[in-house]
């Protein structure tokens, strides 16, 4: 953080010291909101189109709405990177704005906040675990990127409790869903596979960008193939491709199809910023 980095906030550029909301903002009491964050590549927040269009679709599920333009959001992103040009991610929030210390809203306006930080400086590879948590694939919130957060807190948790970096969730049918932050892919049968977006999981940019430039297949999986898989990885907006190197208690190798994806994702982001 610089002297001159400036954060946005509701039309305009603070210093993130005074970026504050309201006591009864229903993203702090509720968390009744939704978020996107994204690396910076090159100066840009990377992947922006397909960003945006998920921010909407997350809005649209938690009956939202946002009076600006995608224009008017893109805007607001470049003045605030303009402010840290060294910044690594940039997150954006928006949430239903004040209302009740309960679940009902006021007709508010929405409160929106553009941040920045630096990059996460994840390691190359990751160890994560499964946790018998499930994620309802069914529910209201299913792939949402809602500021709900505290099931993915309490599962990471977990994670670093056990020397790993991630946590693996199963559904309510016992298939193979997502990570806390991540999605996950896995060798089957010699061939690579995710879990569909009917499994629950969030319909993540990077996860996006790998089944396009890797023709990986949607496919239901069991929780258990992770006791037998033969290689995995994951994928988020700031891990990018990661290899999986073990899995509880279980050590896997880098193979080829991790590494074949995590090279047709660098081409990519090397040819363009926003895929």
């Amino acid at each position: 953080m610089t002297d001159l980095e400036r954060w946005w906030v509701n039309g305009g550029l603070v210093a993130p010291a005074e970026a504050t909301l309201s006591a009864v903002d229903h993203g702090f009491t509720v968390g009744d909101g939704c978020f996107e964050t994204t690396s910076v590549v090159r100066g840009e927040a990377f992947a922006l189109t397909r960003h945006l269009r998920r921010l909407r679709r997350s809005l649209s599920g938690l009956l939202l709405e946002l009076p600006m333009t995608d224009d008017e959001l893109r805007a607001a992103i470049e003045q605030t990177l303009a402010t840290r040009p060294d910044a690594g991610i940039v997150r954006i929030t928006v949430t239903a704005g004040r209302g009740p210390l309960g679940s009902g809203r006021n007709l508010s306006d929405p409160t929106v906040l553009i941040a920045l930080g630096p990059a996460r400086g994840w390691d190359s590879t990751a160890a994560v675990i499964t946790v018998p948590w499930p994620r309802n694939e069914r529910g209201a919130l299913a792939g949402i990127k809602s500021t709900s957060y505290a099931e993915n807190v309490i599962a990471l948790a977990r994670a670093k409790e056990a020397g790993a970096s991630e946590a693996i969730f199963p559904n309510t049918i016992g298939h193979l869903c997502e990570g806390t932050g991540t999605n996950i892919f896995v060798e089957l049968d010699g061939r690579l596979v995710t879990p569909p977006l009917s499994s629950g999981c969030l319909a993540g940019v990077t996860r996006e960008l790998v089944i396009e430039t890797t023709g990986c297949e949607e496919i239901d999986v069991s929780i258990e193939h992770l006791v037998s898989t033969r290689e995995a990885f994951l994928t988020s907006s700031t891990r990018d491709v990661m290899p999986i190197v073990r899995i509880d208690d279980r050590t896997l190798t880098v193979g080829a199809l991790s590494t074949d994806a995590s090279a047709a994702f660098a081409d990519l982001m090397a040819a363009t910023t926003d895929p």
